[in-house]
């Protein structure tokens, strides 16, 4: 009976111990099983990223072999991963006459002596070129040399195109406008002469025979000499608009309350005569052209003068920092401009009113808007009709000359 009690606590015991190895396999299994789970979860998320991801994303062992290769490199240059795998990237992608060059720039990769970003041109399976920009990384091995490169490109084809054709346009224009200014300046400067011997004859006609012949003689002699007149303005303010650029002088430190007492002696007998109040804020100093800063005000005040309504004429004149820039202000009181012409008033010789009410050949402000652009600013006005106009400018602070 002894022996049967030993031996069923024995079988318990082993039945016991079957039982706890039984579960704690099954535990071990199961954590194994998590695990994998987990692992597998995270290389799908992993490839997915990869594979959704907008830019090119290459892998490369140590010595330049594509281990893998994304969606968007294949989708951009029309091979498969098939196509590529196990093979030296530049075997496929780089320009012929370039492979020796890429060639050495991989190696000096792994020495840190080539920069981790740069731009080169991939030739893909239809021939075509494409421009890419690349960014490196390296993973490297715990004794710190490289065991894998992975290389993130964008394809900048469309942009680097958009860029030269700018820039090819910004010199056909610079160019253009270079060409305009010499003829203008040719043109008005060729013409003084001529049209000053007209001028002189014509006048000379009108003192010997006004009053001697009749009066349709009389008139017509009158239109030709304010035909001559005007003619002669034109050109003057057609070599004044020519001059911007090309006679331009250097920019300077410009003291601009020095600028607006200058303007405001140089129509100081105009400001009496119309009995016009000018106040103004304190001014800063800016690097500019001093005497086209004066051309600017001048115009500006002179305008507000000429258009002024039945009220007194009142002129403000201030300005505000805006941090890389100094705004400038004119404000009047004057007859104001509809909004349809805030843009067409600031081209060459361009006028919203005739010459007989409101003389001048209209290009006053587009000889503002020149010198502004020369400066490296910009012009607009806000107005409505009836209510005054306010001209704003701009000037860069420190100057762009």
């Amino acid at each position: 009976m002894q022996d049967y009690n030993k031996t069923k606590k024995q079988l318990i015991n082993e039945l016991f111990d079957l039982r706890q190895n039984v579960s704690e396999l099954s535990i071990s299994e199961l954590n194994h099983k998590i695990v994998e789970a987990d692992l597998k979860k995270e290389r799908n998320f992993s490839s997915a990223f990869f594979d959704i991801v907008g830019a090119l994303v290459m892998v490369l062992d140590s010595k330049g072999k594509i281990i893998q290769f994304n969606r968007t490199c294949q989708t951009i240059t029309g091979y498969s991963i098939e196509e590529v795998r196990d093979k030296y990237f530049w075997d496929f992608f780089t320009v012929p006459e370039e492979v020796d060059k890429v060639k050495t720039a991989f190696k000096e990769l792994q020495t840190g002596r080539y920069p981790n970003e740069y731009e080169n041109y991939w030739r893909i399976k239809d021939g075509s070129l494409r421009l890419i920009s690349w960014s490196n990384t390296e993973i490297l091995k715990s004794d710190g040399t490289i065991e894998y490169v992975i290389s993130s490109g964008i394809d900048i084809t469309g942009r680097k195109e958009t860029e030269e054709a700018l820039k090819k346009k910004i010199q056909e224009l610079a160019r253009s406008n270079t060409e305009l200014e010499q003829f203008a300046y040719v043109a008005s400067h060729d013409l003084q002469e001529p049209l000053r011997m007209v001028t002189s004859f014509v006048q000379l006609l009108a003192r010997r025979y006004k009053g001697h012949l009749d009066d349709d003689a009389d008139e017509f002699i009158a239109y030709a000499v304010d035909g001559a007149n005007r003619m002669k303005e034109l050109i003057n303010d057609l070599l004044t608009y020519s001059r911007v650029s090309s006679k331009g002088k250097e920019f300077k430190e410009t003291n601009c309350a020095s600028v607006i007492n200058h303007v405001l002696n140089n129509l100081r007998l105009l400001i009496k005569e119309d009995d016009v109040i000018i106040t103004c804020d304190e001014l800063p100093t800016v690097i500019a052209d001093s005497s086209q800063l004066v051309q600017i005000f001048q115009n500006l005040i002179n305008n507000a003068i000429k258009f002024r309504s039945s009220k007194q004429t009142q002129i403000h004149i201030g300005a505000q920092d805006g941090g890389k820039e100094r705004l400038f202000y004119v404000k009047d009181n004057g007859i104001g401009i509809e909004p349809e012409y805030f843009e067409r008033i600031f081209s060459i010789f361009q006028r919203l009113h005739d010459k007989d009410n409101y003389p001048g050949t209209g290009i006053g402000l587009a000889i503002c808007k020149k010198i502004v652009e020369r400066h490296g600013g910009h012009i607009w006005l806000e107005s409505e009709p009836g209510n005054g106009s306010t001209f704003y400018f701009t000037i860069p602070t420190g100057g762009n000359g």
